[in-house]
């Protein structure tokens, strides 16, 4: 199978009139300059889908029914509790449902693999299923129906605060002793999904869990939830008299496997040992802006040599262009500038791109690229739009970034999805979400 594209984004650059020839989940080779055979598909601007490092899928049904004040101060620990009732009624069928949904919406957008940080193991009383993976096949064959590269990061949760404090009964669909984690890895196994593994953060594990769980992931990826909020950070130097970035990277070896999701409160001698360390930052700032979470410090990290990724998190919002262009903006308001998250005379559409495509080996994949050997994930922007006029290069990444330049076609693997900015299988996605959404919510 052939495809053409008018230009697309190689390794080397941007070229014109690109030739690209599929084998099975791969690209098999690529020419430039010529132009299309009679068989080709032909196709606008090319550029590699990207990586979505970290995603709660079951929260996409919750988009859009927290946005109401309480009688109190609103924060992220108003919507915990708002996140934790909602959970109660989920079940294998309906987290399928909502997954498939989201992984659509998330192809149509751009992302073409995700990081499912997947911590909701139990049945709604807090008893293991029979089968202790149902709740983790569900996101598997979610991803399966949609095309989408699912990096599974089954979650380690045992405790509500630092210090080993007890669960609360809203935690009690997460729950793992060391003992029965390693029996849900061994469930977990026969997944089509690269398996990482996350102890949820630092308030839900002892030191000695951390260990033992992290010694578990000898290869795979390692995320994990830190430094978030501010409570948290007070929190844990009230229990250890340590920063948490501070305390995990003094106690634990934290390497290129690792990928620290918010980091969002850090000091500066904390951001400099983070890029040190080789690890990636999942941002999510969409999320982190409708918790009201923070900014991370970017402009200084990515100075210093950091490795950034992006991710949906709490999936009120899927649009990968829309996380970029937010992690810019959100450094422009704060330190009243333009263009921080990019080089001197450099595209910031193409910079925010590169960081984010390079972020894949925090899923355990290469870099995502166009190139022979390379799993063929790509992405197409439409011809017909003025956001596309006249443009060509990192233009376009910034027109896509900026000026929401849409989508046209997206393939996984090989595997045409999305065409015309829709998932092929939308329609019958959108009418089993609708059914199992109203069963929850009546």
């Amino acid at each position: 199978m052939a495809l053409w594209f008018q230009q697309a984004l190689l390794p080397e650059g941007w070229r014109p009139d690109v030739r690209v020839i599929l084998k099975g989940r791969s690209i098999d080779r690529i020419v430039h300059g010529i132009p299309p055979e009679p068989d080709d598909e032909r196709h606008g601007p090319a550029f590699a889908g990207l990586p979505n490092l970290h995603s709660h899928a079951f929260q996409r049904a919750m988009s859009g029914l927290t946005e109401i004040a309480g009688q109190g101060s609103d924060s992220f620990w108003t919507w915990r509790e708002a996140m934790y009732r909602f959970l109660d009624r989920l079940n294998p069928e309906s987290l399928h449902a909502i997954a498939a949904l989201a992984y659509a919406e998330m192809l149509e957008s751009g992302f073409t693999s995700v990081g499912e940080f997947h911590y909701l193991h139990h049945d709604p009383a807090g008893a293991p299923y029979a089968n202790p993976a149902a709740m983790a096949e569900a996101i598997a064959e979610a991803a399966k129906d949609t095309g989408i590269a699912l990096t599974l990061l089954p979650v380690f949760y045992a405790h509500s605060d630092f210090g080993g404090a007890p669960p609360t009964p809203g935690q009690r669909r997460f729950l793992h002793t060391p003992d029965s984690f390693v029996h849900l890895l061994e469930a977990l196994k026969p997944l089509d999904a690269t398996l990482g593994i996350a102890p949820h953060s630092l308030r839900a594990v002892t030191p000695d869990e951390l260990a033992a769980i992290t010694a578990l992931a000898p290869k795979g990826p390692i995320h994990i939830h830190i430094a978030e909020q501010q409570a948290e950070v007070e929190a844990c130097l009230a229990w250890s008299g340590q920063r948490p970035v501070e305390w995990l990277l003094d106690h634990v070896p934290v390497d290129q496997r690792w990928c620290l999701i918010h980091a969002t409160h850090i000091t500066d001698s904390e951001r400099r040992a983070i890029a040190n360390s080789r690890a990636t930052v999942g941002l999510c700032p969409i999320t982190e802006a409708n918790l009201g979470d923070g900014l991370f410090p970017a402009s200084a990290f990515l100075a210093e040599g950091g490795r950034i990724g992006i991710g949906s998190d709490s999936n009120v919002e899927i649009d990968a262009a829309a996380e970029l262009r937010l992690l810019e903006y959100g450094q422009r308001l704060t330190h009243q500038g333009r263009n921080l998250l990019t080089s001197p005379n450099q595209s910031t559409g193409a910079s925010l791109y590169h960081h984010a495509r390079n972020a894949a080996p925090a899923l355990g994949h290469p870099p995502a690229a166009l190139a022979p050997g390379a799993r063929a994930d790509i992405v197409t922007l439409r011809r017909d739009q003025p956001a596309t006029a006249a443009r060509s290069g990192d233009a376009l990444l910034d027109s896509w970034v900026f000026a929401r330049a849409q989508i046209d076609s997206v393939w996984c693997a090989g595997v045409r999805r999305v065409t015309a900015g829709h998932h092929h299988a939308r329609p019958a996605i959108e009418a089993r979400y609708a059914q199992h959404l109203k069963a929850l919510l009546d």
